[in-house]
């Protein structure tokens, strides 16, 4: 055979060979997406009706326990359990992690809740402490898997979306922990009239009220919020409405949070609306007045650093209408992330006077201005 068919072969043999070891390279390198899955699941919390005078540290405890397939050293577990409208992180003695062991098995204690989550998260995740939507995979989170509890769970009313003022809201439902006290919300207490106007009815009877909720379904920012409400000095000393910025995820102190408050807290001699930049325990973070019966329109102009409260008598803004009060913050005021505008009727529990009949307020309108 001539020289140049030789090296001719050759140099096919060579790239073939080339391409199998190639191939099976790649076919050796692929590895299955890590799975995660539970083989010991924690009861559903069953009590019903819910308690209105516990704290979120009262909830009982149990375990649950799992497989990770696939996991990478350093990799952990993080478990949540939904509770109170709110997932929330189930910490192993004061950490946010479970560890996994080297057969993939992991162990952990969470609080009862409706679901229970399992994330196999990277070592530098940092897991929201709570949040109303999971994290989802991917940015330190690498498997999830989300199961019901054990048995029977609460039947709560289904959530509902509706327009008002030209935006689209969403109603909450079961039972939230709002200014230290549980309220179980009810969509059915949520409505808009055939003018367009807002309602919110705190409906049932003394232990078994329920309470309303919407929130708007995406982020505004900066600019300016206005609040058209009917007169609210009818609310019994225990009710309580608030028109509020609040994001869904993170803790307490850090809910990106600006609020107009209404009611008595509980006393019947009290002031009844409030102005608050969250933390609320700062002194200087709250300013609290009396508005006598009527209209009133409420106000806050959120800018970078600053943010000016109003009150405003009738359906006026504060260059056409008697100016009430008007409070502006310069400190601790928090930049827009993921807040949402959230508009609330509910129970105070705490206070000294327990509510005795229905409450229901009227809103007739909502405004944002860039």
């Amino acid at each position: 055979m001539s020289r140049p068919h030789i090296l001719a072969r050759t140099a096919t043999f060579s790239v073939m060979l080339a391409s199998f070891v190639l191939t099976g390279c790649g076919s050796s390198s692929k590895i299955s997406a890590p799975t995660l899955a539970f083989s010991k699941v924690a009861a559903a919390y069953q009590e019903s009706p819910y308690k209105t005078d516990i704290s979120e540290r009262d909830y009982k405890t149990d375990i649950v326990e799992g497989r990770a397939t696939g996991a990478r050293p350093g990799q952990r577990i993080v478990l949540y359990a939904n509770t109170d409208g709110r997932w929330g992180v189930c910490r192993q003695s004061g950490q946010a992690f479970a560890n996994i062991e080297t057969d993939g098995r992991w162990k952990a204690t969470v609080h009862l809740g409706i679901q229970y989550a399992a994330l196999l998260v990277d070592p530098t995740f940092n897991p929201p402490e709570q949040t109303e939507s999971l994290p989802i995979v991917g940015n330190g989170v690498v498997a999830l898997v989300v199961v019901d509890g054990e048995g029977a769970a609460p039947v709560l009313p289904l959530p509902k979306t509706l327009n008002f003022s030209g935006y689209e809201w969403k109603t909450s439902t079961g039972p939230i922990f709002h200014s230290g006290s549980r309220n179980s919300f009810d969509p059915a207490n949520v409505w808009t009239d055939e003018r367009g106007a807002l309602h919110l009815r705190i409906s049932g009877s003394p232990g078994k009220w329920n309470a309303a909720e919407l929130k708007l379904t995406r982020s505004l920012g900066y600019g300016t919020y206005r609040f058209q409400v009917r007169d609210v000095a009818q609310l019994e000393p225990s009710a309580l409405l608030t028109l509020i910025t609040w994001d869904g995820v993170g803790t307490e102190s850090n809910r990106h949070e600006l609020d107009v408050e209404f009611g008595r807290w509980g006393y019947l001699d009290n002031t009844n609306v409030k102005y608050v930049v969250q933390p609320y325990y700062v002194p200087a973070n709250s300013v609290a007045f009396r508005v006598p019966p009527g209209l009133y329109t409420h106000s806050f102009r959120w800018e970078p650093g600053k943010v000016t409260f109003s009150t405003v008598a009738g359906s006026g803004d504060t260059t056409g209408g008697r100016v009430i009060n008007q409070h502006v913050f310069t400190s601790g005021v928090p930049s827009p992330e993921g807040e949402s505008v959230r508009i609330a009727l509910y129970v105070f529990y705490q206070g000294h006077i327990p509510l005795e009949n229905e409450n229901e307020v009227v809103i007739d309108k909502f405004e944002y201005l860039p």
